[in-house]
């Protein structure tokens, strides 16, 4: 990456981190998906068991892959036969894996979600929650993470899953209520009550959504 948006990132870390303490969330700063990775691997033991929501950043990074092949019992939703029973085991895992759809400079978390199964597993549940967040998600305020999440991420997603909403046809949010709508449900997270369930991996790097 170009060592002066490598320069301004690090500096938007810094200010998104100290957000991020100020919530009673731990924030981090990879300058690489690999440093990203081993930071995520040390955070996560060996026997854990491990949930995760549609997080594409964790695949980006690589790691999807490490849990799949390691000492994890990893809950592949994707290969269970009955989804809801992989999705109800994730709510009582040690380590929940997530993305953000976007987040503000100041360390609030903007999620959306259709199922519902991602959201409610950030707000309670798994024991720990690891956050994999390349700095394109990061906006200066809630108004803009916001736009961002229904105007950005909900119609990449809306087309790559194969939907017939609005916003997978216009590229942007229409305010629907298509039976294919994936906004049923926004969270905000501005603040977590159990110090150290909440851990933000930043990278310098475009991931996700």
């Amino acid at each position: 990456m170009n060592e002066n948006i490598s320069k301004r990132n690090r500096l938007l870390a810094e200010k998104v981190i100290k957000g991020l303490e100020s919530r009673n969330m731990s924030g981090y700063y990879a300058e690489t998906k690999e440093e990203a990775l081993n930071m995520a691997l040390e955070m996560i033991p060996e026997g854990s068991t491990v949930g995760m929501g549609g997080a594409m950043s964790a695949h980006e990074i690589g790691l999807v892959d490490e849990l799949k092949k390691g000492n994890y019992n990893f809950i592949d939703r994707d290969a269970e036969e009955d989804k809801r029973a992989a999705m109800l085991k994730t709510y009582d895992a040690d380590i929940f894996l997530s993305s953000v759809n976007a987040m503000t400079e100041d360390g609030v978390l903007i999620n959306i979600d259709g199922n519902s199964n991602r959201v409610s597993a950030i707000a309670q549940g798994p024991k720990k929650v690891i956050f994999i967040v390349g700095m394109n998600k990061v906006c200066s305020d809630v108004d803009g993470a916001m736009k961002r999440a229904r105007n950005v991420a909900a119609p990449i997603n809306a087309q790559r899953f194969g939907l017939s909403t609005p916003c997978a046809k216009t590229g942007a949010c229409m305010d629907c209520k298509s039976p294919d709508n994936i906004c049923c449900q926004f969270l905000m997270t501005r603040f977590s009550r159990h110090e150290g369930r909440i851990h933000l991996i930043l990278v310098n790097d475009s991931l996700g959504f």
